[in-house]
């Protein structure tokens, strides 16, 4: 018989439970979500569930990472429909926090984690990864996880919660999930919702486009010369606007030279390119043959 997860509203009942959990020796598992969710996050939970004896999902759709004009209000908020889902894929305890029990009367506290926050998407979201740090820090206060599943899709989004629990020092083991695609390659989003089935017909260029880019970069092509392809791909496709198309050190983010790499050398290539009203992210690693 599958069993439904616990639902939990406010942190007290939450430590409470965990507590139990803890003193009878099982180790926690953590997946932070805003909800919406799809085989990508389910994929994810999945992880958690193999590498914890108890999993945590948060469906929390955090304020302090929209900017004003942003989709706040329109995010979609689909409660019944994630937790029926977490059922299925044996979920433990579902962790549904409203704004004020995240963020206090009066709070102050923000993380930031400098330089990486301001790469990237970083450039068009100036707002957004100091408060992902925030929330994510604020979670991992909350739930106190000894492991935690970030998708890799978010791939900026999970270098900067390793460097974070890094620098503060944090217990927690931060696993990257691969990430998951449609069958023609479009990465999952909970924002390709916002697609007509025209847009969401030619949007998978994206990760054809970078696919390329970086076979042609493994195999000698200089960096400049593959990301002006892909660049000119992505834009022939019908993207109304491409905010970048980069080639970057894996760990810190920072823009490779435009000439071939050496071999061995590993790398990422990360887009973000708006399709209609839809802001769609991807990136791929590799390294040089």
């Amino acid at each position: 018989m599958i069993k439904s997860p616990i639902k939990i509203r406010t942190l007290s009942e939450l430590r409470a439970v965990l507590k139990d959990h803890r003193m009878a020796g099982r180790s926690i598992g953590f997946v932070p979500t805003m909800g919406a969710l799809h085989d990508g996050h389910l994929s994810l939970v999945k992880i958690a569930n193999q590498k914890s004896d108890v999993t945590v999902v948060s469906i929390f759709v955090n304020p302090t990472q929209f900017a004003p004009g942003e989709d706040l209000d329109t995010y979609p908020r689909t409660e019944d429909a994630d937790i029926a889902l977490l059922t299925e894929v044996g979920t433990d305890i579902v962790y549904l926090p409203s704004v004020e029990e995240m963020y206090p009367d009066g709070s102050k506290t923000d993380v930031r984690v400098a330089d990486m926050s301001d790469l990237l998407d970083g450039i068009f979201r100036p707002h957004f990864f100091y408060g992902v740090a925030t929330v994510v820090a604020r979670l991992f206060v909350h739930v106190q996880p000894d492991v935690a599943v970030f998708g890799e899709k978010d791939y900026q989004q999970l270098q900067i919660i390793r460097r974070m629990v890094r620098d503060l020092g944090f217990p927690i083991e931060i696993v990257g999930g691969e990430t998951y695609r449609d069958a023609d390659g479009l990465a999952q989003s909970s924002r390709n919702a916002y697609m007509n089935p025209a847009e969401r017909q030619k949007a998978n260029t994206i990760s054809s486009a970078l696919h390329r880019a970086r076979t042609r970069i493994a195999v000698g092509t200089p960096v400049a010369e593959a990301l002006q392809e892909a660049r000119a791909s992505i834009g022939a496709a019908g993207f109304e606007r491409l905010d970048y198309v980069s080639a970057v050190d894996p760990d810190m983010l920072q823009d490779l030279p435009d000439g071939a790499l050496t071999p061995g050398q590993v790398a990422r290539i990360l887009a973000a390119a708006w399709m209609g009203p839809t802001r769609l992210i991807d990136n791929m690693g590799f390294a040089r043959t």
